[in-house]
């Protein structure tokens, strides 16, 4: 499969990090994270394929199909080895880029997913990009914001924005949906060597933080944190503490 052209932006100065957005966003979302990184970091923010404004030709059949495209990308702008922070979708797709294509991870922050799924959460995640297709993303939009933000956010319109794009999708949403319901990479995860930071958010309904943390005890010296009071899109209601947290970790390599 021929990688397609994926959208980034790149901004600041110092050892490079990648950030990866979750389903249905874009890099637009990552802005306020990359804005605090960039002072410190030369930061590449990624639409992943289909999203945003990256080409959603040819439809990725796997989450090794996003990792390719990353570490294509990487390889073009000569940005690799890296450290790659993920958040959700974002993170799977980090993880499997960590495990295909180790040379092109220097760290990893690895933050609101899992690595692996019962059977019956499968059959669920597998159903939530297929009742987007059959019904549009109305269908299945209430229950995804209540999923990743918090009620006060929802109040206040912060996830407006999220709102609007995800009714914007054009089919990314339902490929990607069936790629995370194949995530897999629980057994493999002791072959990770690079520094390693899981970061949960304590009010996860999608990705608890015991979640998380059995990523961390896969990973040799892996490190886990939890930001205190934080839904599943957890960058995007605290930034800055996401930010600090994951500087803090990679200032310290």
């Amino acid at each position: 499969m021929i990688a397609p052209a994926l959208h980034h932006k790149i901004k600041g100065s110092g050892p490079n990090v990648v950030l990866l957005h979750p389903v249905g966003l874009d890099l637009t979302f990552l802005a306020p994270v990359a804005d605090e990184l960039c002072r410190s970091f030369t930061v590449l923010s990624i639409d992943l394929r289909g999203h945003g404004q990256s080409p959603a030709l040819p439809p990725a059949q796997s989450l090794s199909d996003y990792a390719d495209d990353v570490h294509v990308l990487l390889h073009e702008r000569t940005f690799a080895p890296a450290a790659v922070a993920g958040f959700s979708f974002g993170g799977m797709v980090a993880q499997h880029l960590a495990l295909k294509y180790p040379r092109d991870v220097s760290a990893l922050a690895i933050c609101a997913c899992s690595s692996t799924m019962k059977p019956e959460n499968r059959v669920i995640a597998a159903e939530r990009g297929a009742q987007a297709e059959r019904e549009g993303m109305g269908a299945v939009l209430d229950a995804t914001l209540d999923r990743w933000f918090t009620p006060e956010f929802r109040a206040s319109r912060g996830s407006d924005a999220a709102r609007d794009r995800l009714l914007s999708d054009n089919g990314a949403w339902a490929h990607a949906w069936r790629a995370m319901a194949a995530i897999d990479t629980s057994g493999r995860l002791g072959a990770i060597r690079v520094p390693t930071l899981c970061v949960a958010g304590e009010l996860d309904k999608s990705s608890p933080p015991e979640i998380v943390a059995a990523i961390a005890e896969r990973i040799a010296g892996a490190r886990f944190a939890v930001i205190s009071g934080a839904p599943h899109m957890l960058f995007i209601e605290q930034p800055k503490a996401v930010a600090r947290v994951i500087g803090d970790f990679l200032a310290e390599l």
